[in-house]
């Protein structure tokens, strides 16, 4: 069996992001499909001293009206130092800062002009890191039509797939029976079990950028994801 998760790409996504990127062969961004403001797609959070998370985004051109491959990065203002600064200033004296900061500065300061470019490249550098060796795709290279599960069927048909992993929430709009009857068996990723580690401050907070884990216990990683 070949399993297939497709999602969009986000910036400098959570722990949970990398575990569905393990958990399958063949993983693909879902980046032909409209570009959704306030959202993942352009920001994360990270820790702060004070116990709070505070979002880090990355400024795009053109609004809603595009499509997530289409999204430009805006360089009207010095986003990246804003974001590397915001990184060092809650991380910079962890124990494994030096091991990956550079690797992230040398990207933020390399002026991608698309966002969707910017993420998949910050996400291969990570899988990297976590011993990640998922075949990674985007929807945009096979071109298939259509929306919803109509789309996400055709793209697993385009990679060989024979297995769905989704996310959680779209349990409230995935139609079961259309994936029944493609043979594509369907499965949803459970994000409940992951352990907690000692963070820069409390209260524990999940829901933070993956740098958040790499710069606190650093090789021990995936034991906080998949328990390896």
């Amino acid at each position: 069996m070949k399993k297939v998760a497709i999602i969009q790409s986000n910036y400098l996504p959570w722990k949970g992001y990398f575990d569905m990127i393990h958990r399958v062969d063949a993983f693909v961004f879902l980046d032909d499909v409209q570009y959704t403001t306030r959202d993942w797609r352009n920001r994360n959070k990270i820790k702060m001293a004070d116990g709070s998370a505070k979002w880090i985004s990355v400024p795009v051109t053109g609004g809603r009206d595009q499509l997530i491959c289409e999204a430009k990065i805006d360089y009207s203002s010095n986003w990246a130092n804003k974001h590397l600064e915001a990184l060092r200033h809650s991380y910079g004296k962890t124990s494994h800062f030096d091991r990956y900061f550079p690797a992230i500065k040398e990207i933020l300061e390399g002026s991608p002009e698309l966002l969707s470019q910017l993420n998949r490249t910050l996400v291969e550098r990570i899988c990297g890191w976590l011993g990640i060796r998922t075949e990674l795709r985007s929807s945009k290279e096979f071109g298939v039509p259509g929306s919803k599960d109509d789309k996400l069927i055709g793209i697993i048909r385009e990679v060989g797939g024979d297995s769905y992993l989704s996310g959680p929430a779209a349990r409230d709009y995935i139609v079961d029976e259309k994936f029944e009857k493609a043979g594509i068996g369907l499965e949803y990723m459970d994000y409940s079990h992951y352990p907690t580690y000692e963070q820069i401050s409390e209260p524990f907070e999940h829901g933070v950028t993956i740098l958040d884990l790499l710069f606190m216990v650093g090789e021990e990683a995936p034991k906080y994801i998949w328990a390896e």
